[in-house]
Formats: structure tokens, sequence, C-alpha cells
């Protein structure tokens, strides 16, 4: 799957902001390219949990629908911790359709990494992320 750098930059700005706590988001795009994200209220602000607002998702779907997009998944970042899924990401993990992308902000020698995965049978399965430069093209 593809992702635009600056989607990329935008969740780790996302994520740098609400640390100590886990931040989370929206993924828009079309068929196999992440395009932008949109954050999301953690209802729950913890450093190892989170829950997107329903508001937001119900609002990201509309915007979503505007743009001629679609919204391929859902980020969240893992302040302190590799960016594996915890056993709470996957009793959380609704939706097979959806990419879920974790965020990590751990120290040297290992910064700022970002990994995607899909549920697949009732498991996390990873999904290469190739990041692109932004292309200009008019909507």
């Amino acid at each position: 799957m593809k992702i635009r750098r600056a989607a990329v930059s935008a969740m780790l700005e996302h994520a740098r902001n609400d640390q100590p706590n886990e931040c989370c988001g929206f993924l828009l795009g079309t068929l196999d390219t992440i395009e932008e994200v949109t954050r999301a209220t953690n209802l729950t602000p913890s450093p190892n949990r989170y829950q997107a607002d329903p508001r937001d998702h119900f609002g990201v779907i509309r915007q979503a629908r505007r743009e001629g997009s679609s919204v391929l998944g859902v980020y969240h970042s893992h302040p302190a911790a590799p960016p594996v899924p915890s056993a709470s990401d996957l009793t959380h993990a609704t939706y097979v359709e959806y990419v879920y992308v974790i965020v990590s902000l751990l120290q040297a020698p290992v910064v700022d990494q970002i990994q995607a995965y899909r549920l697949t049978g009732g498991q996390f399965k990873p999904v290469e992320l190739v990041v692109e430069d932004e292309e200009i093209e008019e909507r």
C-alpha cells in the first residue's frame, strides 16, 4: 500500500503532540493509496489505550464522500512501544476492510517508525507501506 509522505509527517506530528498519551485518527485515500489523515479525539487518553470518538468517525466518512475518497483505516500511536499491535489493539479492531497503522515514538537507535496491518482471520497481518512524495494533481 502506498502512503503520501505528508500523511506520515502528519501522523508523527500528532503522535508527538499527544504524548505521553496515544493519539488516534483516520486514513483517507483511494484504493491502494493513503492520501491524507484526519485527527480524532481520543476518548480515553492514556499511554496505552485509545478510543476514537464515534462523532469523528462519522465526520470523516462525510468528509471522504465530499472529497470523492474513502476511509481506508485508522491510525494510533505507541508513545513508548514498537509499532506492534497490543492485545488491546486486537480486541478493539472490528473493521476487516480497514488498514490499521501504528506510529511508534521510540527513542534512538530506532526512531519514529510506522507499520500497517490488516485484520485477517482474527489476527493482524503486516502490510507493506511505500512512502511516496506528493504528486501535483488537480481535484
